[in-house]
């Protein structure tokens, strides 16, 4: 842990220490011979005092401020100002960026109570419109961008304490329903520390990476990380990414870059697009902590990966598998340094009874990724239902303690009692009647949602809670059968798969694949028939319901995972539009009479994510 009280106290003596050093550089898209955007803490300094004096003239210390950037260095001046003006920095998704219009950030705005939007010139006129017609006419809109907004001589430094609310963390779900995850300076601060401790990371580290900067990971380890530590950070957009993968390696090589990742799906991304002729070009010796994370870690492409960039000077043992959520700030768990991913090869059927077996002979198997070791949580797996904590090497609900833990989601005490506040049964939850110590703060356990299983003194987290697939009372994990699915056959997306159960009288399963028409060697009929004979046969279970879909059809959160919810109500809604789909009668019956009562918000909530564009 540092001296600081609060992370506005350590950028200030940070920006103090580095002044004429680069904070950031950020490159935008190549399209046009764009040239790198710098960025030194001097000047990042003066313009965050410059905002601040603008907010703090407008009251909004204490108070909510919505952030809506497109990616650039923008984002960092505002986010930056927030800190020195004592405001609650609320990250959003710009709008035009993701297709979605303003339904999404219309519940932000008021769920937060944002007392003021922040963005650049080129989109306050459209968000100033929206405002408008939103009927926000009290909260104010400024275009940072503009030097004449703001006056830094006139910033004062504000009155904060660790408990001081730092940002708001709006996490992926329902426009109907946004949760942001209250984080304090103390948790930021615990956590960035946690996050030094386990990777090793210096003042003398470059991190970043493409993820979104409204992105706990984009947000957190690419942004504020570096500038925790005093040292540069290099970014990009998104989309820089998406569209071409191989700019993201390039730049780990060409700015000697230490630490950055991204979710399993964007290592799988480079396996596939980075050409050979690319290849030749990268030199990834400096990357000492590749982390993956966000989504479930897949052997597969943890292997792909380390031998199609070995050539490049990519060493295994620079992957880093961990874990985290916004709910705990962000980084819970990961590998020990230096040791390369752990990869545990157990039972499948003992995996669906809920316990981690060694392999039996010929019988089928499961490969799990260790998502490391927690250094700064307690870690505790317990039964969901009961309560009791379970065994080493025994699946259930992953629970946790630590000072990174935020104290709940905004406005939402009955909520936070349950998940943030949960106590073990027949152990000690550690709280007072109100389920809060004197500070406020949680002294329960919190309730991911995830299920895994400690091995070994090692986190194996093997799916979601709500996403599990209960078939004859046998537990399936969807990422299996999805990728049981993807690998039937070389035109079907990896990682773009979306499979659930839908109840009748019995439960159904339900597959639903992106598929490259072009690259299908035979036909979809064909494909169709493949996968499901491929899934009778590895899981002993019908797939009655398979429907092949264009790319992009499935849904995904900006981090890469897979929205199976989400894409469960679409389809029994009959908002899937396939290729080819076979489907059980029962199934059928059940879409129709879900369509009789369409909801309003399904086209929203539909709307294309990044990963779409792939």
């Amino acid at each position: 842990m540092t001296n600081f009280r609060t992370f506005t106290e350590l950028v200030l003596e940070r920006s103090e220490a580095r002044k004429d050093a680069d904070a950031f550089v950020f490159l935008p898209d190549d399209a046009r011979g764009s040239v790198p955007q710098h960025l030194t803490s001097a000047a990042l300094d003066q313009e965050a005092r410059r905002i601040a004096s603008w907010l703090q003239d407008r009251g909004a210390a204490k108070r909510q401020v919505l952030l809506l950037y497109p990616a650039g260095l923008d984002f960092i001046k505002a986010f930056t100002a927030c800190l020195y003006a004592g405001a609650v920095a609320v990250p959003g998704p710009l709008p035009a960026e993701q297709g979605q219009h303003f339904a999404r950030i219309s519940g932000i705005l008021r769920d937060a109570e944002a007392c003021a939007v922040l963005t650049d010139s080129a989109n306050a006129p459209a968000i100033s419109a929206w405002l408008a017609a939103e009927g926000f006419t009290d909260v104010a809109c400024l275009a940072t961008d503009d030097p004449a907004q703001g006056d830094a001589g006139a910033w004062h430094a504000p009155s904060l304490t660790p408990e001081s609310l730092a940002f708001l963390q709006y996490t992926s779900g329902s426009t109907s329903d946004p949760k942001g995850v209250v984080v304090s300076h103390g948790n930021l601060l615990a956590n960035e520390a946690a996050i030094q401790r386990s990777i090793g990371t210096s003042a003398d580290s470059v991190c970043g990476g493409w993820l979104p900067f409204y992105h706990d990971m984009g947000l957190i380890g690419h942004i504020l990380h570096p500038m925790y530590l005093g040292a540069q950070g290099v970014l990009m957009a998104p989309f820089t990414f998406l569209k071409r993968p191989y700019r993201w390696l390039k730049m780990i090589g060409d700015y000697g870059m230490t630490t950055g990742g991204g979710p399993n799906f964007a290592y799988d991304l480079c396996v596939r697009r980075v050409t050979d002729a690319q290849l030749e070009t990268l030199d990834l010796s400096s990357w000492t902590t590749a982390c993956n994370g966000a989504e479930p870690v897949r052997a597969e492409t943890v292997r792909a990966f380390n031998e199609r960039f070995a050539p490049a000077g990519f060493r295994p043992e620079a992957m880093f598998p961990c874990y985290g959520m916004a709910e705990t700030t962000l980084l819970v768990t990961g590998i020990p340094r230096g040791a390369a991913a752990r990869v545990l090869d157990v039972d499948a059927e003992a995996l669906e009874r809920g316990e981690l077996a060694d392999p039996r002979g010929d019988f089928a198997t499961r490969s799990l990724v260790s998502s490391g070791i927690a250094r700064d949580f307690e870690i505790r797996v317990v039964d969901p239902e009961t309560r009791v904590e379970k065994p080493g090497g025994h699946i259930g609900e992953i629970w946790l303690k630590g000072d990174s833990v935020a104290a709940g989601y905004w406005k939402r005490p009955a909520t936070n009692k349950e998940i943030f506040d949960a106590e073990i049964s027949g152990g000690t939850g550690g709280q007072d009647t109100d389920g809060q110590d004197t500070d406020g703060q949680n002294t329960g356990w919190l309730r991911t949602g995830d299920l895994g299983a400690l091995h070994d003194g090692e986190l194996y987290v093997t799916g979601r809670l709500k996403e599990l697939v209960i078939i004859s009372g046998r537990n399936l994990y969807p990422q299996d059968v999805e990728r049981a699915v993807q690998s039937t056959d070389k035109a079907l997306g990896a990682g773009a798969g979306a499979v659930f159960a839908v109840e009748t009288d019995r439960e159904h399963l339900v597959a639903i694949q992106e598929v490259r028409p072009a690259a299908v060697a035979t036909d979809l009929h064909t494909v169709a028939s493949n996968i499901q004979s491929f899934i009778g046969k590895e899981f002993s279970i019908p797939a009655g319901n398979v429907l092949l879909v264009r790319p992009g059809t499935v849904r995904k959160t900006t981090s890469g995972k897979i929205q199976r919810t989400l894409m469960r109500k679409l389809f029994l809604e009959g908002g899937i539009t396939a290729l080819y789909e076979v489907l059980e009668p029962a199934v059928q019956e059940l879409i129709a009479a879900t369509e009789a009562e369409p909801e309003a918000e399904a086209a929203t909530d539909a709307a294309q994510t990044l990963e779409s564009v792939v």
